[in-house]
Parts: structure tokens; sequence; C-alpha cells
């Protein structure tokens, strides 16, 4: 069942919004699931080793427990399919972040990318247009790359 936003506001790092129904809360923890969603589905379905590389991340990243994981992926998939402008609200929760949050969410989003082996233009796009929605200036975005190219890539022969 779809529910209508009526209204929404940043609280602090928090996004706060209310439906016919009820008010949700969403955090960066949240934002950054349903990035990582929204750049994986660029390619079309999410292959399953981009849902494990998800998970990892966002293990890694917030401290969390695999299950704990998993039930964020699953609840931001849900909700986004629930209530398609959510997405441009979160937008607006992204801006709010910090520059080294931002570089951290944009080298995560690259990892997705490349976890099943494919380059798919598709996904660069949904990146390139992730990182936008989210504020993220061409520098951040530079820096993010040369990032996820040295944890990457083996070391010189």
């Amino acid at each position: 069942m779809s529910d209508t936003i009526i209204t929404s506001r940043l609280e602090g790092t928090t996004l706060v919004v209310e439906t016919d129904s009820n008010r949700e809360t969403y955090d960066s923890q949240f934002l950054v699931a349903a990035l990582l969603i929204f750049v994986a589905r660029g390619g079309g379905a999410i292959e399953p080793e981009e849902t494990a590389k998800m998970l990892d991340l966002i293990q890694q990243h917030f401290q969390l427990r695999g299950a704990e994981s998993l039930e964020l992926l699953t609840r931001a998939m849900s909700e986004l399919a629930e209530k398609p402008e959510l997405g441009d609200l979160l937008a607006e929760l992204g801006r709010s972040l910090s520059d080294a949050d931002k570089e951290d969410i944009a080298v995560m989003a690259l990892k997705v990318i490349a976890a099943d082996g494919q380059r798919k233009v598709s996904e660069m796009e949904k990146f390139n247009e992730a990182v936008e929605a989210v504020g993220v200036s061409p520098e951040i975005v530079h820096r993010a790359f040369d990032r996820y190219f040295a944890e990457t890539m083996p070391g010189d022969l």
C-alpha cells in the first residue's frame, strides 16, 4: 500500500516524513542504503554480488550486525517502492552531510558498481545522478575515485 507524503522536514541529520497514515524518520544509514540500491538498480536487476557488497559495506561503515544491515536494506527497498517521492527528500538529507561522509558514500557506491565484475554505463549514470542529487562536488567525486582505486588496485609491480 502506498502512503502519500504530506509534509517533510529536516531535524538535524534526520529527515522526518509525515504521510496520511503515520510519521517516519530517516537517518544517514537509511540514506546510504537507499543510494546504494539506487545505483545498483542502474544495471537493471540487483545482482547477488551487489547485494552482498551492499550488506558488507553497510555493516562495516556503520558497525552493524549482519541482520541489521539486511533489515536496513530491506526497509530501504520497500520504503522507496511505497513512496517514490522519498528519493528527492532523501537528497535533501544528503546535501546536509559533511564532505567526508559524501566521499565515503561515493566510494561505497563505486564498490557496489564493481561488485559483479561488470562496468555498466547505466550504473555509472545512476552514480552521477545520485552524487549530483546529494551535492557531492566534482572534487569530492575525484577523491572518491582516487580512494576507490587505491583500495582496490594491486600494488606496483
